[in-house]
C-alpha cells in the first residue's frame, strides 16, 4: 500500500492549490476534492488544438472533467475519434467511444459527462484503437511533468489499462490542461503507478516537460480490495487470474 506520509504531502499540494484558485477568483466556490474548471479552460483549449502534436493525432482519450470539456468538443469539431472515461470506471467496459461521424446530438452535449452516458456506447480495451494524445486533468502540475489529480486515483488506473492493452506507448503524447496558477516550481510527491505528463498546456503557455518516465503498469499491491470490487474491469481481471504484481 502506499506510504501515508506521501498521501498527506500530496494532499497537502492539493488543498494550497484549491485554496489558492478559489482566493483567485478563477474557479467556482466548492472546488476543493474536484479537478479545477478554470476560467481559462476553453482558452487553454485552443491553445491545445493550435499545437503541432494535436494536428497529428486522430484518437485522443480524455478525462470526463468540466475543464477538459472544451478540448473534447473541439477534437470532435475537427473529426477526431475520443475516448471519454466513464466517471469512476463504473462500467465492464470503461470507457464511452465518442465518433463525430455517428453522433446525432450537438458535440457540446454529446461531450459533456451526461450527454455521453446518454448518447455514446460503451467501449472496452479490446475493441479500441491505438491512442495519438492523451488528455488529463490535475489539480497542480510542476515542469518535470508530475502532476496530481484529485486523489482518487482513476487517472493512473485509466492510463496503466491502456499501456497494460498496448493502446499507449513511448510515443503517445500525454498533456494536461490547466490554468497558469496551477503549474508550480515546487517538487511534487509521487509514487511508481503516478504517470508523468509530456506537456502542460495553460491559457497562456506551453511547457514541455520531457519527462524521465515509464509508462505505469496496474499495480495490485496498490489496490484495496475495496477499490478492485467498484471497478467492474479490475474486478474482471482479478477473477481471470491476472499477474498480480
Amino acid at each position: 500500500m502506499i506510504d501515508p506520509a506521501i498521501q498527506e504531502a500530496k494532499q497537502a499540494v492539493r488543498e494550497r492549490m484549491w485554496d489558492t484558485l478559489e482566493a483567485a477568483g478563477l474557479v467556482a466556490p466548492g472546488v476543493h476534492g474536484k479537478i479545477p474548471n478554470f476560467d481559462g479552460a476553453d482558452a487553454a483549449a485552443e491553445h491545445l488544438g493550435s499545437l503541432p502534436v494535436w494536428a497529428e493525432a486522430d484518437v485522443i482519450k480524455a478525462v470526463p472533467d468540466k475543464a477538459q470539456l472544451p478540448v473534447r468538443v473541439r477534437a470532435l469539431e475537427e473529426g477526431k475519434l475520443v475516448y471519454m472515461a466513464v466517471p469512476d470506471m463504473a462500467h465492464e467496459r470503461p470507457f464511452y467511444v465518442l465518433d463525430p461521424a455517428r453522433l446525432t446530438v450537438p458535440f457540446a452535449e454529446a461531450a459533456a459527462g451526461r450527454g455521453a452516458a446518454a448518447v455514446a456506447p460503451h467501449i472496452g480495451t479490446d475493441e479500441m484503437r491505438p491512442i495519438d494524445l492523451v488528455v488529463c486533468g490535475s489539480v497542480a502540475v510542476n515542469r518535470q511533468g508530475v502532476r496530481l489529480g484529485k486523489g482518487a486515483g482513476y487517472s493512473d488506473l485509466e492510463v496503466a489499462l491502456l499501456h497494460e492493452a498496448g493502446l499507449i506507448g513511448p510515443r503517445t503524447t500525454i498533456v494536461t490542461t490547466v490554468h497558469q496558477l496551477q503549474v508550480v516550481d515546487e517538487p511534487i510527491p509521487e509514487v511508481a503507478h503516478d504517470f508523468r505528463v509530456d506537456l502542460i498546456v495553460t491559457e497562456e503557455d506551453v511547457v514541455v516537460c520531457n519527462p524521465v518516465r515509464e509508462l505505469p503498469k496496474l499495480r495490485w499491491r496498490d489496490l484495496s480490495s475495496e477499490k478492485v470490487a467498484a471497478i467492474p474491469v479490475l474486478e474482471r481481471l482479478a477473477k481471470g487470474g491476472i499477474e498480480r504484481a
